[in-house]
């Protein structure tokens, strides 16, 4: 086992670095000086502006459409609803049951009923509010256990409220010695990205459209589109524009069809930006949830049996709920030994804002709710949060509750122990401005108490349950002027995770030319699936890999065939090389649908958090003073870039325990702007210790791990647990508001917390 931690990274060398430096990025400077092109800044002559007109209710019949004032407006060039779309009305990640303009219903407030292009956005926006819709309010479905489990629960689809259920039985002892149970919930967490939905739709000579957008799956993106649009798929082809931040919320369509429907029928390019409330209501967010679980364990804390009730509610449309159902299902006791397992997950139909992917998507629920259950066991045991950990943690060997064998390193009882071993920071300064509120505060920390908290987390990488999970590269090798270049062509969306970096670290080590420019993303080659699910630098790092490895074999046969050349000469003579290769994970196979059996995942990491929180019990307000984390990542490809995920990731699993919540009442979003939706600030986020660890994993590329969704797991749950320790408070509901802190009924003397 090797060991990389933060003091031991060291910066690249630049252009030539290659697979295991840090390499600087080609965006980074343009990004910190605001020189970055993003999405939003796209612009060609002649173009108009979109908008879209919304809901304002969560369910509605649409009894009439009144386009006629915002055509009669000077500027407005189109107005369109859902009788103008030339294709397919609907479209979807998994199932097509999301209209591309509401038909005769409205299921979420916020659901597009019609759109406009205008010379200029505010003419657009105007017009779009002149547009009168004749609406018929009706129930809104809010409750997803109601939806559920009620049969006289309005169905939000035909097909009823049930999108997914997935049970995992095994065992049949459900009996121990010592039994805790709790009930949990996840709010409603937004991706938040600073960049909203935006992109430009040109029409070509074609009769097709030229889209350049912000996205996370250019080829799917296509798929959908194009039906819609009435096209071949080989008229609407995709480029990816600067994107300003994804974490899965750019996976769903937003402005696409609907800017590319406006060009077309004006013949002139059409611009699309949302607005930042707009973008609340214009994406996904992660799948609230309430969980109940039940663990069994011996006197000396080995667990003997876990149920588990997960209920994810998917809001109005389907999106990837059935694939977060999956990973909520299998990796609902986590990274565990238990013999015994009874788990049911549902995934269901609301009229609430829809939800799809986000970062760890239903990996991140059910790891709030087993990690709080470990420390309510590890209480009833008379054991300490890290050696309940400890007698239960799993190794290579080990059987998820799937069955499926972890077949590669997975050291986490040491990984734990590390952890554990490293020094806590000092005692809280008296220093005003330490304290939580700082000096705003109106006490002066006189109730504030200290809190250490744990968190462990495993998360499957890449896509899971036979889906048909690949990469597609092209890689040429050319002579620039007098020197070898290296040209590599992919469809992998860069979302600000540095893949950009990555292929060009892999193509310098492959091919020992130092000289490497990666082309943009497009549809112009093979696909390169989602950038989610940590995926990229496996699938698409494994087709750059071996895109370069058949060009590199194509050049030494030339240079063996001819050793007198160099390798300048032979590409002068022989010209280019090119290779274009596609690479593919093991395979995986479907949950059963009954005992939820099989080898569902390719790949499992493992992160752990220890949380020291500062509270103001009498305020309720809460600083994280430290995080440290442990985390295998298999392979170290640009050691700044991995350290930069695992802070990004601990930062948005701080905000989900502490902060981050759409708040949402009776299918209402009360709080869609950034004044109302607190996401970490660098005030927030507190120094970080690091430990990387480097156990390769034999089936992946270079051995890597992907590394960017564990850490949103682990630190939810250890900063949870941190302020239940200073607290000696239940709170089994993140985020934490104040409130939950400052208005609890004071534990009874003496009385330990039972989490």
């Amino acid at each position: 086992m090797e060991r990389r931690t933060t003091t031991e990274t060291a910066a690249g060398s630049g252009r030539l670095s290659g697979l295991g430096e840090s390499a600087r990025r080609p965006d980074g400077t343009l990004k910190v000086t605001g020189e970055f092109a993003y999405s939003s800044d796209l612009w060609l002559e002649g173009m108009l502006w979109g908008a879209t007109l919304r809901s304002p209710h969560p369910s509605a019949w649409i009894r009439s459409i009144d386009t006629g004032p915002a055509l009669a407006m000077p500027g407005v060039f189109a107005v369109l609803t859902h009788e103008d779309v030339p294709g397919e009305k609907f479209y979807g990640l998994d199932i097509r049951d999301q209209p591309v303009l509401a038909v005769d219903q409205v299921r979420h407030q916020g659901e597009p009923v019609a759109i406009v292009a205008a010379d200029h956005p505010e003419t657009a926006r105007r017009a779009a509010a002149a547009i009168v819709v004749d609406y018929e309010e009706r129930e809104a479905v809010t409750d997803p256990r109601r939806a559920a489990f009620d049969p006289s629960c309005p169905a939000v689809h035909p097909r009823g409220n049930l999108v997914r259920h997935q049970p995992v039985r095994v065992g049949s002892t459900f009996e121990a010695d010592v039994v805790v149970t709790g009930e949990y919930e996840v709010g409603m967490q937004d991706q938040a990205f600073l960049g909203p939905e935006s992109g430009l739709a040109v029409p070509a000579e074609d009769g097709g459209v030229d889209l350049f957008v912000a996205t996370q799956w250019l080829h799917v993106d296509q798929d959908q589109v194009a039906p819609c649009l009435g096209l071949p798929k080989d008229k609407v082809r995709l480029t990816l524009a600067g994107v300003g931040g994804a974490f899965g919320a750019r996976e769903d369509l937003s402005m696409q069809v609907h800017a590319s429907m406006l060009a077309l029928r004006t013949g002139r390019p059409v611009k699309m930006v949302y607005g930042r409330e707009e973008s609340f209501f214009g994406h996904v967010h992660r799948h609230p949830a309430r969980m109940r679980y039940e663990h069994g364990a011996t006197a000396d804390g080995r667990l003997v049996y876990v149920k588990a009730e997960i209920l994810l509610d998917g809001g109005a449309y389907c999106s990837s709920t059935p694939a977060v159902v999956g990973n909520a299902a299998s990796l609902g006791v986590g990274p565990y030994e238990v013999g015994n397992v009874w788990i049911d997950a549902y995934g269901v139909y609301t009229n609430n804002p829809p939800c799809g992917a986000m970062r760890g998507f239903g990996a991140v629920q059910a790891c709030y709710a087993y990690e709080s259950q470990m420390d309510r066991l590890a209480a009833a045991c008379g054991l300490s949060p890290v050696e309940i950990r400890v007698r239960n943690a799993v190794s290579q060997g080990s059987r998820l509750a799937t069955g499926q064998v972890i077949d590669t390193p997975a050291p986490l009882a040491d990984m734990l122990a590390e952890l554990a071993a490293m020094p806590l920071p000092p005692p809280a300064s008296p220093d005003l401005r330490a304290l939580p509120g700082g000096v705003a505060q109106t006490t002066h920390g006189e109730g504030v108490r200290r809190g250490v908290g744990y968190g462990v987390g495993i998360k499957n990488i890449c896509f899971s349950e036979g889906f048909d999970d690949y990469s597609t590269a092209r890689v040429r090798v050319e002579l620039a002027g007098d020197e070898p270049h290296v040209l590599v062509h992919t469809a992998a969306a860069e979302v600000g995770q540095g893949l950009v970096t990555v292929q060009a670290q892999i193509a310098r080590t492959e091919l020992g030319i130092g000289r490497v420019t990666v082309a943009p993303a497009d549809t112009a080659v093979g696909s390169a699936g989602s950038s989610s699910a940590s995926r990229q630098s496996y699938v698409t790092g494994g087709a750059v890999k071996t895109a370069c490895e058949a060009v590199r074999a194509r050049l030494d046969a030339l240079r063996a065939a001819h050793p007198d050349l160099s390798l300048e000469e032979v590409l002068e003579r022989f010209g280019p090389v090119e290779e274009t290769r596609e690479y593919r994970h093991r395979p995986t196979f479907p949950m059963d649908p009954v005992t939820g059996q099989g080898d569902s995942h390719t790949q499992l990491a493992l992160c752990v958090h220890r949380a020291v929180v500062d509270v103001d019990a009498d305020l309720g307000l809460v600083k994280v003073v430290e995080l440290a984390a442990v985390q295998d990542v298999g392979k170290i490809l640009n050691p700044l870039a991995l350290e930069g995920q695992i802070h990004g990731g601990s930062a948005q699993g701080l905000g989900l325990a502490l902060m981050e919540e759409i708040q949402v009442r009776d299918g209402r979003v009360l709080n869609p702007s950034f004044t109302d939706y607190l996401i970490p600030t660098i005030l927030d986020m507190p120094p970080m210790r690091l430990s990387i660890l480097e156990n390769p994993d034999p089936h992946a590329p270079y051995g890597l791990r992907g590394a960017g969704e564990p850490p949103t797991l682990s630190s939810t749950p250890a900063v949870a647990a941190a302020v239940r320790a200073a607290t000696g408070l239940d709170l089994p509901r993140v985020p934490i508001r104040p409130e939950d802190i400052a208005l609890a009924p004071a534990p009874a003397a003496g009385a330990q917390s039972a989490m």
